[in-house]
């Protein structure tokens, strides 16, 4: 037998069980993920039952920049058709740049709606769900989003619960308690996923509104660089399955976890953040039927977050 022949096969001996113990690896990972993320989905309807939920439009696509944008809205309401989203942000995701980032947009913020005129942003959603605020945030900010994830806040507290046994570390700044259905003390301290919700929602304060954002960008940017360490990898589909059910979104479960891992796995313990209004980027402004609103310089503001998705 010649030389080639032999080295040839002795090739293929060495790679035929090599392939076997590499695919058997993979449909382990999968098996295993899979009955973490069921585990977390069935621990999350025990508590809360099988609710039906509403099944939106949304035609959205990327972003010219060939992001992946996803509108966050918050809500008490789980998917109730008659709400106001209680929190509007844009999480930005770039495959080939490796970059995830936020937005938050304020939802005093006075817009053009399409076919219903101005109003606060926030009326989008109770006038036409994710699709009209979908369309009021391209209109006013030339900016394409491709998909949707409406998030009861009770979602947010299991996810803290079960990822945080011990609570997450927070540097409370004053005292709050009003219509937070908590009372926290100022200090540094771990807060469960209830106080840690009623830190997030806070606004009875000289800053209102905008300190209220300030405390959701920095709490997501908190939990995030929790998550995103190498011992929460394992944690993530039942993390996933457990925040499933108070979720109404259009991103697959497949592509929910390889978005969360991919985060986890290049490390990205940070996640820049962005306010719309931007600072001088607004005015404050009484209109009858709204209110107290933000009457925004729309190019200052367009233009910062056109900025800030391409850098």
């Amino acid at each position: 037998m010649r030389y080639e022949q032999r080295h040839g096969q002795k090739k293929k001996r060495f790679w035929k069980p090599f392939l076997t113990v590499l695919l058997l690896l993979f449909v382990s990972i999968a098996a295993y993920s899979y009955i973490q993320y069921r585990q977390g989905v069935n621990q999350s309807l025990e508590k809360i039952g099988n609710k039906e939920k509403v099944e939106y439009k949304f035609s959205g696509k990327k972003d010219q920049y060939g992001g992946t944008n996803i509108l966050l809205l918050g809500s008490d309401a789980r998917g109730d058709e008659n709400s106001r989203a209680d929190m509007i942000m844009i999480a930005h995701y770039n495959e080939d740049k490796g970059t995830y980032k936020l937005t938050s947009i304020m939802r005093d913020s006075y817009v053009e709606i399409p076919g219903h005129g101005k109003h606060k942003i926030n009326r989008a959603f109770l006038e036409g769900g994710p699709e009209l605020m979908r369309q009021t945030i391209k209109e006013n900010f030339d900016i394409d989003l491709q998909y949707y994830a409406i998030v009861d806040f009770e979602g947010f507290v299991q996810l803290i619960d079960e990822a945080f046994p011990e609570g997450v570390e927070i540097d409370v700044e004053k005292r709050m308690e009003k219509y937070i259905g908590v009372t926290l003390e100022p200090g540094v301290q771990r807060l469960d996923g209830k106080h840690l919700l009623g830190y997030v929602r806070f606004r009875q304060d000289a800053v209102g509104d905008f300190g209220r954002v300030e405390r959701q960008q920095k709490v997501v940017s908190k939990v995030a660089g929790e998550l995103s360490s190498i011992e929460m990898l394992p944690k993530l589909p039942k993390l996933i399955g457990v925040v499933q059910p108070f979720v109404n979104t259009n991103v697959n479960t497949g592509d929910m976890i390889s978005m969360a891992m991919d985060f986890v796995k290049g490390g990205r313990g940070t996640i820049e953040t962005l306010r719309i209004p931007v600072k001088n980027g607004y005015t404050d402004a009484r209109v009858s039927g709204d209110g107290l609103v933000l009457q925004l310089d729309l190019e200052k503001n367009k233009q910062a977050l056109h900025e800030f998705i391409q850098k």
